[in-house]
This record gives structure tokens, C-alpha cells and sequence, in this order.
């Protein structure tokens, strides 16, 4: 106990024979090593100690990976001169990187927004209004955000951003009405205050309207429900924000800020905006005459609604390219420990000499990171930066792969890390598909065919199988009649087993600055052969587990030759000598008794027999079923869907029994669950939506004409995705609802001022509406125009991390466009026939009389 290196230990006196004085170094050999020797890490290909880093739930992990490099200084200087403490993989760089890709997109979609007020009304000052609403909303959102304890993450990030298209809607309408009784020659302060009240029902029914949207996704369960919880109400809060703010903020701005370009008698100027309105009015009157026509469109993009859905590849969120990489290297069943390092280095360098690789970690070994099998190991690689490797991570893997293959005995699975993943299980590829089974032998069957059949399918990549069953085993057979005979039983072969080969810590040493565990076992030559066990002798005292880690320890001595009495003499002497060592230490050592009884030595050999065979390196369980899981990755361009046939394809094509039976899981399955409620999603906005409206507007309705609007968006939108070769995931479809309450604006905007048209006494709905269209078709054009510029930035948007974001303003993009085409014509015609059937109904129930019937004013009226 009073050594403090290894070459003391060699010069140390442990007992006493005889009289003569035995020296440690006399009884075996002593290194100054660590606890667990089947352990090995490296980073770059140097011997490295790796710290693995988690922040505390709730703690900014930007804040708190800036504190851990702020102190890495003081401990380097606290290191001797020959070891190095640097930074492998930084999780803070790529939520650097897209927080500052978020402000830059932010300032854009403000600037791009400003731009088109500025082209529709042809007034700085006027521009500055609208421009006004979208960071004071924001702002607005932020002071929510931080009550309800929400962080800024990519989800939340996200929503802001796609906010800037949308908090400025109300306030373009509230600011387009007002201005247009100002051109017409009305006084400022009256204008302000008649066209907040004009449109004053319009905005807060498109801004319920659209939060209702959000309801079903706040109300959903399951990880997609928690993940987009802060999405939708952080959206939904910028959303109210902008309502408040364009009810009181904007009239008043209006007041005060904006000056009449036109007034009585003044002549109205031609431009573009004037040809185009003259052009929607010559085609919206032909539209109206030829109104069955134009609604087959309506029914046409119905059915082209369901079609696309069902033919566009569907996943589950998009493929991201984060910078980093992570790996499993799995090796032949049968490998050494030695061996194992030598093939997770020679992966490594591999890894390490790609131009676009900038460090990589790798252990294997222990416990840590639930890679306690020998013949595997974890890798972890850190990818320079986007615009330095001019290549994805994906493309950095299909590379690498063809390198990697060229080694024998050992294969390394690589995988993008995701921002977002759902599944808790460890593998070697991002996607799982489990089969359960009754009995191993069947399950390890049907497993290794489904393995086989899929490994050529091109949709699939990586496969692998967590089931091994062909490891390397001896077996030992006690005879326990001669073990009797001799005096032994089961627990002193297993603890002197476990001496020889268990890395048993038999005691620790203290000295004042640091402890030291002592480590048994036998010599490492003698690690690699089970000859070795023809050498194993068993002491007859061997029933007692020695040291501070016990093995089996049997409830009594059976065969003991040690009474207890000569027990309590060894203990009390030992312990008066580490009393004596550890003068001044502080503590005692837990170093056991040092027997000085006379042992009966019996070779392992005497009474067990044994021999080589295979056993499984583990067997795995999911109730009451064994279970394997089969791992892989997608092609490239290949989706989920296309995943979940091939697998279908293949289980049928091998026959596979009922009592087989297989799904997806982690990842792969909740991508699935999520892809049966999508429907459900859609159909559960489309009737909060309806109830929304319906309650606003008293009626049964006009609701339905405002959703008529919605079919084409979706249209537009899973066009706009294959266009540009994008998979339907749970980002588009979040677009998707978003569409939802986007474009209906267009028909309240119509709808809302031809009800007020026909309270003013015109009687005629066609004349009604198409009046109402003309009114309000710069409002439409500006806000439309305004909710695709502001998501025109997450479309172009390319730095770390964008392909997270880039579905949600491709599918809001394309559903826009798409539906401002043909929404202008489908929904003054839906409105004419609804309105008729409403007046039918009225004469019917209500004894109303019939409306009069006027004609559509002709080009020039």
C-alpha cells in the first residue's frame, strides 16, 4: 500500500513461507495499466480518453459548449506536456450555423415583403407600414415564447420564419382598404377608421380561421404531436399578434403616415397593375357565363388531388446533412479483442485520408455507448464545412463505401446524424424493421432469408442484422462427483475463473493525491488459447470470493480447509498492516486478507471437460417473442414508401410464415403510424376549419365555399414537390395545413364584401361577386404575392441544415401559385351556385322571395 508506481509493486513483500520473504514480482508479472485493457479509443489515429458531454435538460447547449472551450485552457495547462485535450465533435456548430441561416432568411423575407407593398401601391411610406407588423409581431411572439417556456430550436426557428409571410396579411388588407378610400378622396382619420371597420370581420376570420388549422396538430399525441407543439403555437401566437397589431397599430399608422395620391377629379394612371385587373375582369366575366364548365375544373382537381398522393414517394422528415457522421463497425463473430483494434484503425485511416473528412473518433471495448460486444465498434466523424467538401453527407458515404468494402473481416456503417429522430434503439443504419418469432431456431431462419433477399433490392442500402449467433465458445463440463471427491464445488471454479480471466480489482491503493485499483489476472500470453485452462489450478479455499468485486459468492465454505478462526487471525493481521501503510493517507484500503494457511492445489482439468462451440453473441427479446431487427438505409432518391413495398415484396416472395411476422420499427415505424393519420390530419383541419367559419359567418353555407379553395393548393403543392424532386414528409405535410389557412383568404376576401354588397341591396349574387373580385383583387395579388416571397428564402435556402426546412416553402410556394390561378375563377362560380342553393333553401323553409336576377356589367359598364 505504500507503492505509488508499478516498479514499486515488483520489490514489494506480500506474505511469508517458511520463514522466506516472497516478493510480488517472484509470484507474476505487475503492469502499470488501465482497469479494463479491452478498451481502446482513438481520435486521428492517436490513443485517446473520449468524454462524452450532455447538457442538462433546459440549458442552452450554445451557452453551455461555449463554458466547456472557455475551460479547456485550464485544464490543458493542468495535463503533462505529452497529452493533448481537443475538440472532436462539436453538436453546437451546425445550430450555429442554422440559427444564422434563420436571420438571414427573417431579414430577406421582411425585405422581399416591404418590396411588394411597395410595387402594388407605389408609396415608401406605405411600404413602411406593413414592414412595421412583422418584426413587432415577432418581437411579440418572442415575450409569448419566453412565458410559456418555449426555446428557440430549428421547429420554432422554422415557424418565425414562415410567420413573416403571414403576420403581414392582416395588415396589407387593413392598409389596402384604407387606402383606397383615400385615392377616392376621403380624408385621412375617416379612412383609417372606415376601412378598419370594412375589413375589420375579414381579418379576424382569416386569422381564426388559420389558427384553427393548427388545432388538430396541438391536439395530436404521440412523439409527431410533441415535436410540432411548439411549432403550431408558436405560429399561431405570431398569428394573433399580427391581428392585434393590424386592428390597432395599422389604422393608426394609416392615419398619420400615409398621404392620398389621388383625389376628386383627379384621373386615374394606367399601369401595370390597372392592365392587369382589365384583363381579370374580361376573363372573370366569360367565366361567370360559362360557369359548369369552369367548375369541372373544381371536381378535376379533386380527383388530381388524390392521385398525386397516392403516386408522390413518401417519408417521414427529409434527409439532412448536418457535417457529421456516425458509424458502427461490426467484425467477424469470432474476432479477438486485438484483432478488433487493428480493424478499427485501418477504418479509420480510411475515413480520415477523404478530403472531405476533418477528424474522427472511434472506441471499441467496455461498456460505454452500448457497444459492449468484441466485434463491435462506434465511429464518429466531424465533415468540414459545407462549402470546403463541395459534396453532402450522403455523397460522402456512397464514396467512402466503395473504400471501406476493400476490407476483409470487418464492415463500417455510416450514417447522417439527424437533428430530429425518433426511435430509441442503437443501429447500424437509420432505419429498423423487427420479426418476431416463438423460437430462436425459426426466427434466425426466416431472418437470415429476409436478409438475403433484400440485399438485392435497390431501393435498400446498409443492411445488417443484430443477430449473432455464431460466436466463438468453449463449453466446461463439471464432472461434480469429482469435484465433491476433491473438496470443490460450482462457485470455487466460477470464482477462480474469473480471477484468471475476469479483470477482478482485488484492491485499491490509496496515496494522497489519487487511488489506484489492483487489477488480477493471469499474464496476457496466456489470454488467446483455451489451452490454457489445462493450467488452471483450483484452491480448496477458493469458496470466498477475494477482492473488492465478488463473483458467485457461495453461502458457505464447502471443503474449506481455512476454519474460521484462522480467517479472523489473517484478517486482523492484514488490516494492522495497511493501518500502518496508510499513516497520514486519510483512509484504509480495501485490500483483502493475505491467507497464510496451507492450500490443497487441484488442476481444472481433473474434473471438467471442454470444448469448442458457438453460441449467440445475444438474443433479444420484445414481450414475449424473440426478436431481430434488420437495419438499413435508403438509396438515394429512394423514399420510406418505397421501402415499406420492397420489404412487402420480399416477405411474399420468401414464403415467410404467419407466425413470423415483421414491422417496422423506430424511425421506420412511427414514419408509418404517421403516414395512416396524415388523412385524418388533413380531414380534422379541413372541419375545425369549417366550424370556424361556419360559427363567424352563422351559416352552413358559406364555409364550404371558402374551403373549395383548398384542393387546388394541394395540388400545386405536391406538384411543386415532385418538380423538385422532393419526397411528401411530415414537413410538406405541415405546409400542406398551412395551405390550408393560407389560401382561403382569397375567398373570404371575395365572400365578405359580396355578403356586404347584398345587405346593401343588390340582389343579383353573380353581380355581387364579381364586383366583390375586382374590389379586392389587389389585396388578394398582395398577400399572395407576400406569403410566397416570404417563403421563397426556405425554398433557395441551402446552408447546414436547410433540408429541414426547404419542403415546408417548396410545398407552400407551389400551393400558392397554383391556387391563385385557378381559386380567382373556381370560387366566384362555387359562391353563384351555393348562394342560389342558400336562397332556395330559404324560400323553401322561410317563404322568401325569390332575388332578382341582373346581368354581368359588359366590358366598359
Amino acid at each position: 500500500d505504500q507503492a505509488s508506481h508499478a516498479a514499486d509493486y515488483r520489490d514489494l513483500v506480500v506474505a511469508y513461507r517458511n520463514g522466506d520473504a516472497v516478493k510480488l514480482s517472484d509470484l507474476g508479472e505487475v503492469d502499470d495499466s488501465v482497469e479494463d485493457l479491452r478498451n481502446a479509443g482513438l481520435f486521428n489515429g492517436k490513443p485517446s480518453i473520449l468524454v462524452v458531454l450532455f447538457r442538462q435538460p433546459g440549458a442552452n447547449i450554445i451557452d453551455t459548449v461555449d463554458g466547456v472551450k472557455a475551460v479547456l485552457p485550464e485544464l490543458q495547462a493542468a495535463m503533462p506536456r505529452d497529452v493533448d485535450i481537443a475538440v472532436a465533435v462539436d453538436r453546437s456548430t451546425t445550430i450555429r450555423a442554422s440559427l444564422r441561416d434563420t436571420e438571414t432568411t427573417l431579414i430577406i423575407a421582411v425585405l422581399l415583403v416591404t418590396a411588394v407593398v411597395f410595387l402594388f401601391l407605389g408609396d415608401p411610406k406605405a411600404a413602411f407600414i406593413p414592414a412595421v407588423a412583422v418584426p413587432v409581431s415577432v418581437i411579440g411572439t418572442f415575450g409569448a415564447m419566453y412565458l410559456l417556456g418555449f426555446s428557440l430550436d430549428n421547429l420554432s426557428l422554422m415557424a418565425l420564419t414562415i410567420s413573416t409571410g403571414f403576420v403581414v396579411d392582416d395588415a396589407i388588407v387593413v392598409m389596402e382598404n384604407t387606402a383606397r378610400h383615400i385615392e377616392s378622396g376621403m380624408p385621412r382619420m375617416k379612412a383609417a377608421l372606415l376601412g378598419a371597420r370594412e375589413v375589420g370581420f375579414t381579418v379576424i376570420s382569416m386569422s381564426l380561421s388559420l389558427v384553427a388549422v393548427f388545432l388538430p396538430i396541438l391536439l395530436m399525441g404521440g412523439i409527431v404531436g410533441r415535436l410540432f407543439r411548439e411549432f403550431a403555437l408558436t405560429l399561431s401566437l405570431a398569428i394573433l399578434m399580427s391581428m392585434a397589431i393590424s386592428l390597432t397599430t395599422t389604422p393608426m399608422m394609416c392615419s398619420r403616415i400615409l398621404a392620398p395620391r389621388l383625389r376628386k377629379g383627379e384621373r386615374r394612371r394606367r399601369g401595370p397593375f390597372a392592365w392587369m385587373l382589365d384583363g381579370y375582369a374580361r376573363s372573370l366575366r366569360w367565366s361567370l357565363r360559362h360557369g359548369l364548365l369552369v367548375s369541372m375544373t373544381l371536381l378535376l382537381t379533386i380527383g388530381l388531388n388524390v392521385y398525386l398522393y397516392i403516386v408522390i414517394p413518401k417519408g417521414f422528415f427529409p434527409q439532412q446533412d448536418t457535417g457529421r457522421l456516425i458509424g458502427s463497425i461490426v467484425a467477424d463473430q469470432s474476432i479477438s479483442f486485438q484483432l478488433m483494434v487493428n480493424k478499427l484503425t485501418q477504418l479509420m485511416d480510411i475515413v480520415q485520408e477523404d478530403r472531405a473528412v476533418e477528424s474522427v473518433v472511434g472506441f471499441t471495448g467496455g461498456a460505454g455507448g452500448g457497444r459492449s460486444q468484441t466485434n463491435q465498434a462506434s465511429v464518429f466523424v466531424s465533415l468540414k464545412p459545407l462549402a470546403d467538401r463541395h459534396a453532402s453527407a450522403d455523397g460522402v458515404i456512397a464514396r467512402l463505401s466503395r473504400k471501406l468494402s476493400q476490407v476483409a473481416g470487418g464492415r463500417l456503417f455510416l450514417q447522417a446524424v439527424q437533428d430530429i429522430r425518433v426511435g430509441g434503439r442503437s443501429s447500424n443504419a437509420q432505419y429498423q424493421y423487427t420479426l418476431q418469432a416463438d423460437s430462436t431456431d425459426e426466427l434466425f431462419h426466416w431472418s437470415n432469408r429476409l436478409l438475403n433477399e433484400l440485399e438485392h433490392d435497390p431501393v435498400l442500402t446498409d443492411l445488417s442484422s443484430d443477430q449473432q449467433q455464431r460466436g466463438l465458445e468453449t463449453d466446461l463440463v463439471i464432472d461434480r462427483g469429482t469435484a465433491a471427491r476433491l473438496g470443490l464445488n460450482v462457485s470455487e471454479v466460477d470464482n477462480t475463473l474469473y480471477d484468471a480471466f475476469g479483470q477482478r480489482q482485488v484492491s485499491t491503493i490509496f496515496n494522497p493525491l489519487n487511488q489506484y485499483h489492483v487489477v488480477m489476472e493471469v499474464a496476457p500470453r496466456y489470454w488467446q488459447s483455451p489451452e490454457t485452462l489445462n493450467d488452471i489450478y483450483v484452491s480448496t479455499t477458493g469458496g470466498t470470493a477475494s477482492g473488492t468485486q465478488s463473483t458467485n459468492a457461495p453461502s458457505g465454505t464447502v471443503g474449506s480447509q481455512s476454519s474460521a478462526a484462522t480467517v479472523a487471525a489473517d484478517s486482523a493481521r492484514n488490516a494492522s498492516l495497511n493501518a500502518l501503510a496508510n499513516v497520514g493517507h486519510g483512509s484504509a484500503s480495501s485490500a483483502p486478507a493475505v491467507s497464510t494457511s496451507q492450500e490443497t492445489m487441484v488442476p481444472l482439468s481433473a474434473f471438467v471437460h471442454y470444448g469448442p462451440g458457438h453460441t449467440p453473441l445475444s438474443v433479444n427479446h420484445q414481450g414475449l417473442f424473440v426478436a431481430a431487427t434488420l437495419s438499413f438505409n435508403l438509396a438515394l432518391g429512394k423514399s420510406l414508401s418505397d421501402a415499406q413495398t420492397a420489404i412487402g415484396q420480399a416477405v411474399r416472395r420468401i414464403g415467410m410464415p404467419a407466425d413470423v411476422h415483421g414491422s417496422f420499427a423506430g424511425t421506420a415505424r412511427t414514419f408509418q403510424e404517421s403516414l395512416a393519420n396524415e388523412p385524418l390530419l388533413i380531414a380534422a383541419a379541413l372541419v375545425a376549419v369549417y366550424i370556424v367559419l361556419g360559427i363567424l359567418y352563422e351559416s352552413a353555407i358559406h364555409p364550404i365555399t371558402i374551403i373549395s379553395t383548398l384542393p387546388s393548393a394541394g395540388v400545386g403543392a405536391v406538384l411543386a414537390l415532385m418538380l423538385f424532386d422532393t419526397e411528401f414528409s411530415i414537413i410538406a405535410l405541415i405546409g400542406v395545413i398551412l395551405l390550408i389557412g393560407i389560401v382561403k383568404k382569397n375567398a373570404i376576401l371575395m365572400i365578405d364584401f359580396a355578403l356586404a354588397r347584398e345587405r346593401e341591396g343588390v340582389t343579383d349574387s353573380r353581380e355581387a361577386i364579381y364586383e366583390a373580385c375586382l374590389l379586392r383583387f389587389r389585396p388578394i395579388m398582395m398577400t399572395t404575392i407576400a406569403a410566397m416571397l416570404g417563403a421563397m428564402p426556405l425554398v433557395l435556402s441551402f446552408g447546414d441544415g436547410a433540408e429541414l426546412r426547404r419542403p415546408l416553402g417548396i410545398s407552400i410556394v407551389g400551393g400558392l401559385l397554383v391556387s391563385q390561378v385557378l381559386t380567382l375563377y373556381t370560387t366566384p362560380i362555387l359562391y353563384v351556385y351555393l348562394d342560389n342553393l342558400r336562397h332556395w333553401l330559404m324560400r323553401v323553409w322561410g317563404h322568401v322571395p325569390p332575388p332578382a336576377h341582373g346581368g354581368i356589367p359588359e366590358a366598359g359598364e
